[in-house]
Protein backbone atom coordinates (compact mmCIF):
# COMPACT_ATOMS: atom_id res chain seq x y z
CA UNK A 1 0.00 0.00 0.00
CA UNK A 2 1.33 3.41 -0.91
CA UNK A 3 1.45 6.01 1.84
CA UNK A 4 1.25 9.74 1.31
CA UNK A 5 3.78 12.05 2.85
CA UNK A 6 1.08 13.83 4.84
CA UNK A 7 0.09 10.56 6.50
CA UNK A 8 3.57 9.85 7.80
CA UNK A 9 5.08 11.04 11.03
CA UNK A 10 8.00 13.41 11.01
CA UNK A 11 11.48 12.10 11.64
CA UNK A 12 14.19 14.07 13.37
CA UNK A 13 17.76 12.70 13.25
CA UNK A 14 16.41 9.36 12.04
CA UNK A 15 14.01 8.91 14.98
CA UNK A 16 10.23 8.70 14.51
CA UNK A 17 8.35 11.63 15.96
CA UNK A 18 4.76 12.45 16.78
CA UNK A 19 2.29 13.16 13.98
CA UNK A 20 2.95 16.71 12.84
CA UNK A 21 0.03 17.51 10.56
CA UNK A 22 -2.50 18.40 13.27
CA UNK A 23 0.12 20.23 15.32
CA UNK A 24 1.13 22.32 12.34
CA UNK A 25 -2.47 23.20 11.63
CA UNK A 26 -3.14 24.09 15.26
CA UNK A 27 0.06 26.09 15.46
CA UNK A 28 -0.78 27.87 12.23
CA UNK A 29 -4.27 28.76 13.46
CA UNK A 30 -2.92 29.96 16.81
CA UNK A 31 -0.32 32.04 15.00
CA UNK A 32 -2.97 33.60 12.78
CA UNK A 33 -5.12 34.47 15.80
CA UNK A 34 -2.09 35.87 17.59
CA UNK A 35 -1.06 37.97 14.60
CA UNK A 36 -4.61 39.27 14.17
CA UNK A 37 -4.89 40.24 17.85
CA UNK A 38 -1.44 41.83 17.73
CA UNK A 39 -2.50 43.85 14.68
CA UNK A 40 -5.83 44.73 16.37
CA UNK A 41 -5.03 45.69 19.96
CA UNK A 42 -8.46 47.26 20.41
CA UNK A 43 -10.12 43.88 19.88
CA UNK A 44 -7.76 42.32 22.40
CA UNK A 45 -8.64 45.03 24.90
CA UNK A 46 -12.34 44.52 24.23
CA UNK A 47 -12.10 40.76 24.73
CA UNK A 48 -10.18 41.20 27.97
CA UNK A 49 -12.72 43.71 29.33
CA UNK A 50 -15.74 41.56 28.45
CA UNK A 51 -14.08 38.42 29.80
CA UNK A 52 -13.32 40.29 33.03
CA UNK A 53 -16.92 41.44 33.41
CA UNK A 54 -18.27 37.94 32.72
CA UNK A 55 -15.85 36.59 35.33
CA UNK A 56 -17.01 39.24 37.79
CA UNK A 57 -20.69 38.52 37.12
CA UNK A 58 -20.25 34.79 37.67
CA UNK A 59 -18.21 35.18 40.86
CA UNK A 60 -20.09 38.20 42.24
CA UNK A 61 -21.12 36.46 45.50
CA UNK A 62 -17.45 35.71 46.21
CA UNK A 63 -16.02 39.05 45.06
CA UNK A 64 -18.51 41.53 46.55
CA UNK A 65 -17.53 42.42 50.13
CA UNK A 66 -21.08 43.36 51.18
CA UNK A 67 -24.68 42.47 50.47
CA UNK A 68 -25.72 44.78 47.58
CA UNK A 69 -29.13 45.52 49.12
CA UNK A 70 -28.10 45.78 52.78
CA UNK A 71 -28.74 49.25 54.20
CA UNK A 72 -26.43 50.77 56.81
CA UNK A 73 -27.91 54.20 57.56
CA UNK A 74 -24.99 55.34 59.71
CA UNK A 75 -22.72 54.98 56.65
CA UNK A 76 -24.85 56.91 54.17
CA UNK A 77 -23.08 58.85 51.36
CA UNK A 78 -19.60 57.91 52.51
CA UNK A 79 -16.87 58.77 49.97
CA UNK A 80 -14.62 56.09 48.50
CA UNK A 81 -12.04 54.71 50.90
CA UNK A 82 -11.62 52.34 53.76
CA UNK A 83 -14.04 49.43 53.81
CA UNK A 84 -16.14 51.04 51.06
CA UNK A 85 -13.93 51.02 47.97
CA UNK A 86 -16.44 52.95 45.81
CA UNK A 87 -18.22 54.67 48.69
CA UNK A 88 -21.87 54.25 49.70
CA UNK A 89 -25.21 55.55 48.43
CA UNK A 90 -28.03 57.45 50.14
CA UNK A 91 -29.13 54.31 51.99
CA UNK A 92 -25.68 53.22 53.10
CA UNK A 93 -25.38 50.43 50.52
CA UNK A 94 -21.91 49.58 49.25
CA UNK A 95 -21.57 50.87 45.67
CA UNK A 96 -18.69 48.53 44.82
CA UNK A 97 -20.83 45.51 45.67
CA UNK A 98 -23.79 46.92 43.75
CA UNK A 99 -21.66 47.57 40.65
CA UNK A 100 -20.40 43.98 40.77
CA UNK A 101 -23.88 42.53 41.14
CA UNK A 102 -25.12 44.91 38.45
CA UNK A 103 -23.08 42.92 35.92
CA UNK A 104 -25.32 39.93 36.64
CA UNK A 105 -28.30 41.89 35.35
CA UNK A 106 -26.96 44.22 32.65
CA UNK A 107 -24.79 41.73 30.76
CA UNK A 108 -27.37 38.91 30.39
CA UNK A 109 -30.07 41.41 29.43
CA UNK A 110 -27.81 42.86 26.72
CA UNK A 111 -26.95 39.42 25.33
CA UNK A 112 -30.52 38.10 25.35
CA UNK A 113 -32.02 41.32 24.01
CA UNK A 114 -29.71 41.61 21.00
CA UNK A 115 -29.83 37.87 20.31
CA UNK A 116 -33.62 37.98 20.06
CA UNK A 117 -33.56 41.18 17.99
CA UNK A 118 -31.00 39.72 15.57
CA UNK A 119 -32.96 36.48 15.14
CA UNK A 120 -36.26 38.29 14.53
CA UNK A 121 -34.77 40.96 12.28
CA UNK A 122 -32.66 38.51 10.28
CA UNK A 123 -35.61 36.20 9.71
CA UNK A 124 -37.86 39.04 8.56
CA UNK A 125 -35.17 40.55 6.34
CA UNK A 126 -34.34 37.18 4.78
CA UNK A 127 -37.96 36.37 3.97
CA UNK A 128 -38.73 39.89 2.77
CA UNK A 129 -35.69 40.16 0.51
CA UNK A 130 -36.00 36.68 -0.97
CA UNK A 131 -39.71 36.58 -1.77
CA UNK A 132 -40.28 40.27 -2.52
CA UNK A 133 -43.72 41.29 -3.73
CA UNK A 134 -46.46 42.00 -1.21
CA UNK A 135 -44.55 40.21 1.55
CA UNK A 136 -41.65 42.61 1.15
CA UNK A 137 -43.99 45.57 0.91
CA UNK A 138 -45.87 44.78 4.14
CA UNK A 139 -42.75 43.98 6.16
CA UNK A 140 -40.82 47.02 5.00
CA UNK A 141 -43.71 49.38 5.66
CA UNK A 142 -43.86 48.10 9.25
CA UNK A 143 -40.10 48.63 9.46
CA UNK A 144 -40.43 52.17 8.08
CA UNK A 145 -43.14 52.91 10.63
CA UNK A 146 -40.84 51.99 13.51
CA UNK A 147 -37.93 53.88 11.93
CA UNK A 148 -40.11 57.00 11.74
CA UNK A 149 -39.68 57.52 15.50
CA UNK A 150 -36.45 58.11 17.43
CA UNK A 151 -35.41 54.81 18.98
CA UNK A 152 -35.15 55.95 22.59
CA UNK A 153 -38.40 57.95 22.43
CA UNK A 154 -40.38 55.03 21.02
CA UNK A 155 -38.82 52.63 23.55
CA UNK A 156 -39.74 55.01 26.37
CA UNK A 157 -43.32 55.26 25.13
CA UNK A 158 -43.76 51.51 24.86
CA UNK A 159 -42.12 50.85 28.23
CA UNK A 160 -44.29 53.49 29.91
CA UNK A 161 -47.42 52.00 28.36
CA UNK A 162 -46.52 48.49 29.48
CA UNK A 163 -45.49 49.55 32.99
CA UNK A 164 -42.26 49.53 34.90
CA UNK A 165 -40.57 46.12 34.99
CA UNK A 166 -37.49 44.36 33.66
CA UNK A 167 -39.47 42.24 31.17
CA UNK A 168 -41.42 45.22 29.83
CA UNK A 169 -38.22 47.19 29.29
CA UNK A 170 -36.75 44.30 27.29
CA UNK A 171 -39.94 43.99 25.21
CA UNK A 172 -39.92 47.73 24.49
CA UNK A 173 -36.31 47.70 23.31
CA UNK A 174 -36.86 44.53 21.28
CA UNK A 175 -39.76 46.13 19.39
CA UNK A 176 -37.64 49.10 18.29
CA UNK A 177 -34.39 47.19 17.68
CA UNK A 178 -35.17 44.41 15.17
CA UNK A 179 -35.86 46.70 12.16
CA UNK A 180 -32.16 47.59 11.84
CA UNK A 181 -31.34 43.92 11.26
CA UNK A 182 -34.25 43.48 8.87
CA UNK A 183 -33.14 46.40 6.71
CA UNK A 184 -29.50 45.29 6.60
CA UNK A 185 -30.29 41.65 5.81
CA UNK A 186 -32.86 42.54 3.17
CA UNK A 187 -30.38 44.73 1.28
CA UNK A 188 -27.79 41.93 1.26
CA UNK A 189 -30.34 39.29 0.22
CA UNK A 190 -31.50 41.42 -2.72
CA UNK A 191 -27.94 41.32 -4.04
CA UNK A 192 -27.25 37.65 -3.32
CA UNK A 193 -30.46 36.21 -4.76
CA UNK A 194 -29.53 37.44 -8.24
CA UNK A 195 -26.22 35.55 -8.20
CA UNK A 196 -25.71 32.70 -10.66
CA UNK A 197 -25.45 29.95 -8.06
CA UNK A 198 -28.81 30.95 -6.55
CA UNK A 199 -30.46 31.13 -9.97
CA UNK A 200 -28.99 27.72 -10.84
CA UNK A 201 -30.46 26.22 -7.66
CA UNK A 202 -33.87 27.60 -8.55
CA UNK A 203 -33.53 26.21 -12.07
CA UNK A 204 -32.93 22.65 -10.83
CA UNK A 205 -35.97 22.86 -8.55
CA UNK A 206 -34.39 23.50 -5.14
CA UNK A 207 -36.90 24.55 -2.51
CA UNK A 208 -36.92 28.14 -1.28
CA UNK A 209 -36.23 27.14 2.32
CA UNK A 210 -33.14 25.18 1.32
CA UNK A 211 -31.82 28.01 -0.84
CA UNK A 212 -32.27 30.54 1.95
CA UNK A 213 -30.62 28.35 4.59
CA UNK A 214 -27.83 26.76 2.54
CA UNK A 215 -26.85 29.46 0.07
CA UNK A 216 -28.07 32.86 1.23
CA UNK A 217 -27.88 32.70 5.02
CA UNK A 218 -24.12 31.89 5.17
CA UNK A 219 -23.43 35.01 3.10
CA UNK A 220 -25.40 37.31 5.40
CA UNK A 221 -23.93 35.88 8.60
CA UNK A 222 -20.84 38.10 8.57
CA UNK A 223 -22.59 41.50 8.56
CA UNK A 224 -25.16 40.27 11.08
CA UNK A 225 -22.37 39.08 13.37
CA UNK A 226 -20.63 42.46 13.24
CA UNK A 227 -23.83 44.39 13.96
CA UNK A 228 -24.71 42.01 16.78
CA UNK A 229 -21.45 42.52 18.67
CA UNK A 230 -21.70 46.30 18.36
CA UNK A 231 -25.37 46.26 19.34
CA UNK A 232 -24.80 44.29 22.54
CA UNK A 233 -23.07 47.33 23.99
CA UNK A 234 -25.70 49.66 22.57
CA UNK A 235 -28.46 47.41 23.92
CA UNK A 236 -26.97 47.60 27.41
CA UNK A 237 -26.74 51.38 27.00
CA UNK A 238 -30.39 51.87 26.01
CA UNK A 239 -31.52 49.43 28.72
CA UNK A 240 -29.58 51.48 31.25
CA UNK A 241 -31.17 54.61 29.80
CA UNK A 242 -34.66 53.26 30.40
CA UNK A 243 -33.62 52.27 33.92
CA UNK A 244 -32.24 55.77 34.43
CA UNK A 245 -35.61 57.21 33.42
CA UNK A 246 -37.46 54.92 35.83
CA UNK A 247 -38.81 52.55 33.17
CA UNK A 248 -36.69 49.50 33.93
CA UNK A 249 -35.97 47.39 37.02
CA UNK A 250 -37.12 48.33 40.51
CA UNK A 251 -35.17 51.06 42.36
CA UNK A 252 -33.91 48.49 44.85
CA UNK A 253 -32.30 46.33 42.14
CA UNK A 254 -28.54 46.48 41.68
CA UNK A 255 -28.53 47.74 38.09
CA UNK A 256 -26.14 50.29 36.61
CA UNK A 257 -28.79 52.57 35.12
CA UNK A 258 -30.83 52.58 38.34
CA UNK A 259 -27.71 53.39 40.36
CA UNK A 260 -26.77 56.25 38.05
CA UNK A 261 -30.27 57.72 38.25
CA UNK A 262 -30.24 57.56 42.05
CA UNK A 263 -26.93 59.38 42.17
CA UNK A 264 -28.16 62.32 40.10
CA UNK A 265 -30.23 63.52 43.05
CA UNK A 266 -27.01 64.37 44.92
CA UNK A 267 -24.22 65.43 42.59
CA UNK A 268 -21.99 66.32 45.53
CA UNK A 269 -21.64 62.56 46.08
CA UNK A 270 -19.96 62.18 42.69
CA UNK A 271 -19.01 58.54 43.27
CA UNK A 272 -22.65 57.44 43.17
CA UNK A 273 -22.92 58.19 39.44
CA UNK A 274 -19.28 57.91 38.40
CA UNK A 275 -18.62 54.23 39.10
CA UNK A 276 -21.80 52.71 37.60
CA UNK A 277 -21.38 55.11 34.67
CA UNK A 278 -17.81 53.88 34.12
CA UNK A 279 -19.07 50.28 34.21
CA UNK A 280 -21.58 51.05 31.44
CA UNK A 281 -18.96 52.92 29.38
CA UNK A 282 -16.40 50.12 29.67
CA UNK A 283 -18.82 47.46 28.41
CA UNK A 284 -20.16 49.60 25.55
CA UNK A 285 -16.65 50.53 24.36
CA UNK A 286 -15.43 46.94 24.65
CA UNK A 287 -18.20 45.57 22.45
CA UNK A 288 -17.67 48.40 19.96
CA UNK A 289 -13.97 47.52 19.79
CA UNK A 290 -14.80 43.87 19.11
CA UNK A 291 -17.45 44.73 16.51
CA UNK A 292 -15.19 47.14 14.63
CA UNK A 293 -12.34 44.61 14.56
CA UNK A 294 -14.66 41.87 13.31
CA UNK A 295 -15.87 44.18 10.57
CA UNK A 296 -12.27 44.73 9.46
CA UNK A 297 -11.60 40.99 9.57
CA UNK A 298 -14.69 40.01 7.59
CA UNK A 299 -14.49 42.86 5.08
CA UNK A 300 -12.98 41.53 1.80
CA UNK A 301 -11.21 44.85 1.24
CA UNK A 302 -9.47 44.38 4.61
CA UNK A 303 -8.26 40.93 3.54
CA UNK A 304 -6.95 42.32 0.26
CA UNK A 305 -4.99 45.03 2.01
CA UNK A 306 -3.51 42.47 4.41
Amino acid sequence: MELKVDDLTTEVAGQPGAPATGLKRNRSFAQQVGRFLWANPLMLIGLIVIAAWIFIAILAPFIAPFDPVKQVFKDRNKPPGGAYLFGTDELGRDIFSRVIYGAQLSLPVGFILILLASVIGTTIGLISGYFGGWIDEVMMRITDLIFAFPTIILAMTIAAALGRSLINAVIAILIVWWPAYARTVRSVVLTIKSQDYVLASKAVGAKSGRIMLKQIFPNILAPVLVITFIDIGNGILIFSSLSFLGLGPKPTDAEWGVMTAAGVSNLDAWWRTTFPGLAIASVVLAFNFIGDSLRDLLDPRYKTER
